[in-house]
């Protein structure tokens, strides 16, 4: 019973401690560097295109799908 009570103030305690840890505000909006001609509307993260390190990620992806179907095929071939 004085376990489950010494357990019970520690899990209160914790709970009100950590409500007086607020986030930060979030950082201000990018005003868009040195281009003139985006007013500031400049996505987080800087408007960087994703396309080629989304091609990256697929090839890498198909040849590591091909290279485990190609072990598994010679699993079976061995078995």
């Amino acid at each position: 019973m004085k376990r489950k009570l010494i357990n019970l103030v520690a899990a209160t305690f914790l709970v009100f401690l950590t409500t007086g840890l607020i986030a930060d505000n979030p950082p201000p909006q990018p005003n868009g560097g040195s281009n003139p001609n985006s007013n500031g509307n400049v996505p987080v993260g800087g408007g960087t295109p994703i396309g080629s390190g989304l091609g990256i990620l697929l090839v890498l992806g198909a040849v590591y799908g091909g290279k485990k179907i190609f072990k598994m095929d010679r699993q079976e071939e061995q078995v």
